[in-house]
C-alpha cells in the first residue's frame, strides 16, 4: 500500500490563531460538563473534527501534522481503510462475545503467537483482559504472584506502567501518585541506564548498563539489601513516558539474566513500544532478550481498546476466571488487531519504520550539535525524544522552554507529546505509516520552533 494514500499530503495548513473560534467554543463546553482530570486539551487547545493517517484536522480547518498518534494507539493512522474494511465487515455479525470464542478472536492469538519474541514465538499462551494497558499490567501482577507466591515488585525509575491501583504503583512519577498513597506494597525503584543522567555518573552507555545492572543484582543478592525476594520485576526496553531512552543494548539482556538466576518472573512492558513502534516487532529484540510475561496494548487493538498478556505456556499456573473483564472480548478491537498484524507484516512495517526513523534521527542530531538547548535527541524508529535543558554544561531541565518549543510547534502545525523525568523531553510518537515528505516536514518545524525559542533567550 502507498503511505501517501493515508494522509492529507498538504498539511500543515493553518488559518488562523490556534485555538480557533469554533474550537473555544467546543472547548469552554468541555471545560463545563467535563471533570478536571482531562488533561491533553490544556497544553494542546484544540477540538478535533476529522483524521486521516498522519494527519488531523480541527474544527476550524486546520490541518496538522500528527506526531501524537494517540499516544502510540495510532500505529497505523487516522481511520486507515484496510482496518475500517476488516471492521465494518466483523460488525455485520457480531460485536461482543466476552471470552467465548471466535474465529476472529482466535485468528488473532494465532496471529500474535506468530509475532511474538524470544521463548515466546509459537510458545505462548494469551490472555485478554479490560481494554487498556492498565488492566494487562495488573493481570501481569496477579499471574506473577500466582506463580511464585511473593508479593514485592521491582520496577525502574522513569518507569510508566498506566493509572490503574496497582499498576499506578510501578510507575515512578510522584505527581501522579503522590496523592493516591499508599498503594500496593513492597514496589522497589531501581535506576534505568539513562546515560544522559546517569545515577552512576558514568559517561559511557555500556558503563551505565553494567553499574545499574550490577545494582538489581545487589539488591537480590545482599540479605541487607531490604528488598525481599520480589513476585517479579517489570521493564520497559525502551522507556516511553521517562523520556523516550534506549538502553545499552547490553542493560535488558542482563536484567533478564539475573532476573532468572535469581528465579524472578521478568516482565516486558511493550505496550508502548511494541507493533514496530521502534523499527523492531517489538523492542525487546534489540537486546535479545526473552521475557517471562509480556504486556500488550496501545496499537494492538489497531485504533480500538484492547490489551492483553503474553506468558510461557510453562507458566499457565492460574485458575478459571482468575482474570476478567467485561471487554475481553471485544470482537471488533480484535478483527482490528487481527487485520493491523496483517498490514505491518504485508508492508514490511517494521523495516520502513527504521530506515525512516534513523533520518529524522540524523537531522535532530545536527539540531542538538547546532543548539544550546537541546541536551540529546534519541530514540529507535518512531519513537523519539530531544530533551531540553536550560544549557548543554549544565544540563539543568527546563519543562518551560519544553513547553514554549510544544506551543510553537501547536501553532506551526504540529502536535506533539511531552514527558520525561522532569517534563522537559519533547516526544514524537507519530502513525507508522506517516509519509517521509510529511515527518521531515514535522521535524523542520521542530527545528524552526527550537531555533526561534532559543533566540528569544538571547
Amino acid at each position: 500500500m502507498k503511505f501517501d494514500e493515508l494522509s492529507l499530503e498538504e498539511a500543515p495548513i493553518i488559518k488562523e490563531t490556534i485555538p480557533g473560534s469554533k474550537s473555544k467554543k467546543i472547548l469552554d463546553l468541555q471545560e463545563k460538563i467535563e471533570g478536571k482530570p482531562v488533561s491533553y486539551p490544556k497544553g494542546s487547545p484544540i477540538a478535533f473534527a476529522q483524521g486521516f493517517g498522519a494527519t488531523i484536522k480541527d474544527v476550524d480547518g486546520n490541518i496538522f501534522i500528527d506526531f501524537f498518534g494517540g499516544a502510540g494507539v495510532l500505529a497505523l493512522g487516522h481511520c486507515n481503510p484496510y482496518i475500517a474494511e476488516k471492521v465494518n465487515e466483523i460488525q455485520k455479525n457480531i460485536t461482543h462475545t466476552l471470552d467465548f470464542p471466535t474465529e476472529i478472536r482466535l485468528e488473532l492469538v494465532q496471529k500474535l503467537q506468530n509475532v511474538l519474541p524470544g521463548d515466546l514465538k509459537n510458545n505462548s499462551k494469551i490472555v485478554f483482559g479490560g481494554p487498556t494497558g492498565s488492566d494487562a499490567v495488573e493481570s501481569a501482577i496477579k499471574l506473577s504472584k500466582t506463580l511464585t507466591k511473593r508479593h514485592g515488585i521491582i520496577a525502574f525509575e522513569g518507569a510508566y506502567h498506566g493509572m490503574t491501583s496497582g499498576a499506578l504503583a510501578l510507575t515512578s512519577g510522584k505527581s501522579w501518585k503522590k496523592n493516591y498513597l499508599p498503594l500496593i506494597p513492597e514496589v522497589h525503584f531501581i535506576p534505568f541506564a539513562y546515560l544522559y543522567r546517569c545515577p552512576f555518573k558514568t559517561k559511557i552507555a555500556e558503563e551505565c548498563a553494567n553499574a545499574c545492572a550490577d545494582y538489581y543484582e545487589h539488591i537480590l543478592e545482599d540479605p541487607h539489601s531490604g528488598v525481599v525476594d520480589p513476585a517479579m520485576t517489570i521493564i520497559e526496553p525502551i522507556q516511553g513516558e521517562g523520556g523516550s531512552f534506549v538502553p545499552h543494548k547490553s542493560f535488558v539482556k542482563r536484567i533478564a539474566e539475573i532476573s532468572n538466576k535469581y528465579e524472578i518472573p521478568i516482565v516486558f512492558d511493550e505496550i508502548q513500544a511494541g507493533f514496530c513502534r521502534t523499527g523492531k516487532f517489538f523492542s525487546s529484540e534489540y537486546s535479545g532478550a526473552s521475557p517471562h510475561i509480556m504486556t500488550l496494548s496501545k496499537a494492538l487493538g489497531g485504533g480500538y481498546p484492547l490489551s492483553a498478556i503474553a506468558y510461557r505456556q510453562d507458566l499457565d499456573v492460574w485458575s478459571k476466571a482468575a482474570h476478567i473483564g467485561t471487554f475481553r472480548g471485544n470482537v471488533t478491537a480484535m478483527a482490528a488487531g487481527s487485520a493491523s498484524i496483517d498490514f505491518m507484516l504485508e508492508n514490511n512495517l517494521a523495516s520502513y519504520v527504521n530506515e525512516l526513523g534513523n533520518y529524522l534521527l540524523k537531522k535532530l542530531e545536527k539540531c542538538e550539535k547546532d543548539s544550546s538547548i537541546v541536551g540529546e535527541v534519541r530514540g529507535k524508529g518512531l519513537m523519539l525524544g530531544i530533551e531540553i535543558v536550560e544549557n548543554k554544561e549544565s544540563k539543568k531541565p527546563s519543562s518551560e522552554l519544553c513547553s514554549n518549543i510544544r506551543d510553537e510547534m501547536f501553532q506551526r502545525g504540529v502536535i506533539i507529546e511531552i514527558g520525561g523525568h522532569y517534563n522537559n523531553v519533547l516526544r514524537f510518537l507519530p502513525p507508522l505509516i506517516i509519509t517521509k515528505k510529511l515527518a521531515e516536514s514535522g521535524i523542520d518545524i521542530c527545528i524552526e520552533s527550537i531555533e526561534k525559542i532559543e533566540t528569544e533567550l538571547n
